[in-house]
């Protein structure tokens, strides 16, 4: 998992999952200290497990407790799916595609 930063977006590439959640979530409690609302784009993301679903909401919850928000941008349809079914919904946001031409 390669992790970068671009602004307030924390740019994920590779695969997330449970080798990668300790280093990923590192970076990004460093980015949350940094930032008020940030970003994690995922578009790069090959597969996300459990554990990193996990991980983002918990973020996310603790972003939302000090009034600040963590946005799932770059969600591929399978992504979109699982967190649409499942109640996760309810914590992670996930920034609207704009639809194609």
């Amino acid at each position: 998992m390669d992790v970068s930063t671009d602004g307030a977006a924390l740019i994920l590439v590779g695969r997330l999952d449970g080798r990668s959640t300790g280093d990923v979530r590192e970076a990004l409690h460093a980015h949350m200290r940094a930032h008020a609302d940030i970003v994690v784009d995922l578009t790069e993301v090959e597969s996300i497990d459990v554990t990193g679903l996990t991980m983002l909401a918990a973020a996310s919850k603790l972003m939302e407790r000090d009034g600040r928000a963590l946005t799932l941008r770059g969600c591929r349809p399978a992504l979109r799916r699982v967190i649409a079914f499942t109640r996760i919904r309810n914590v992670l946001q996930v920034e609207k595609q704009a639809e194609s031409a």
